[in-house]
């Protein structure tokens, strides 16, 4: 159920049968030569669209834009400070709150996002302690990860327009996914990128890594069903803590 799409006068009864809000978030930056700009959008909304259909929830309007920093340099790329990210999100999850929701779940598509994700659920719980907030990133997706993914992961951290993300599109929009223009990127990351800021286009100039030739439909179906099915358990089984 989208949350736009519904009126002033019977709101307030839907919220109190429903109690859970569902915002996407994403973000606007480079993809590789293959996916668009938008594709943490297209993912985060897809995404949140797959929930509602196992969990009654009221999904909100796509943020469209993230903390994009380390990409902010390349071509197309929009990005918005932690500050201002953590101070939206803190205000859209105290509207929720007052209008009487006990559930705020976020469908992050952009790994970026997380720092700023955390602090405005810190501030949250903070000053609305009932009020349950979550991440969503794929989430507890490794194990299928593993079974599925024919190349290594390149760093610990970070996947970009490769593999993975490229099979997510192809389940979710492939509408929008050029596969022959698809490269298999393999950047040289340098050794200091976990311990002190680091622009990508000082390593990359196509923002893909890892292989993105490799992605196909079915591997992006098995991670994201698996993500949307350990979402949709965990938002039950707080609803009924809640209860």
């Amino acid at each position: 159920m989208k949350y736009q799409e519904q009126n002033s006068k019977e709101i307030k009864e839907i919220i109190e049968k429903v109690k859970v809000a569902i915002l996407p978030l994403g973000a606007v930056e480079a993809h590789g030569p293959h996916l668009p700009l938008g594709t943490d959008n297209y993912l985060s909304e897809k995404i949140a669209e797959k929930l509602s259909e196992n969990v009654e929830c009221l999904v909100f309007p796509t943020l469209p834009y993230g903390q994009v920093w380390s990409l902010e340099e390349f071509p197309g790329s929009v990005s918005l400070s932690n500050e201002t990210l953590i101070n939206m999100l803190y205000e859209i999850g105290k509207s929720m709150y007052k209008n009487g929701f006990k559930i705020f779940g976020i469908i992050n598509g952009h790994l970026g996002n997380g720092t700023a994700i955390k602090e405005a659920q810190r501030k949250l719980f903070s000053e609305f302690s009932d009020f349950k907030t979550f991440n969503f990133f794929y989430t507890w997706t490794d194990k299928v990860i593993q079974e599925v993914r024919e190349t290594q992961k390149l760093h610990k951290n970070y996947f970009h327009a490769d593999e993975l993300e490229t099979s997510y599109m192809l389940y979710l929009a492939d509408e929008y996914v050029e596969m022959s223009k698809a490269i298999n990127g393999n950047p040289d990351y340098p050794e200091y990128i976990d311990i002190t800021p680091v622009r990508w286009t000082e390593f990359t100039d196509t923002a893909v890594m890892g292989d993105a030739t490799l992605a196909t439909k079915e591997k992006g179906k098995k991670i994201v069903d698996t993500a949307v099915k350990n979402m949709s358990d965990i938002i039950k089984k707080t609803l009924e803590e809640i209860k």
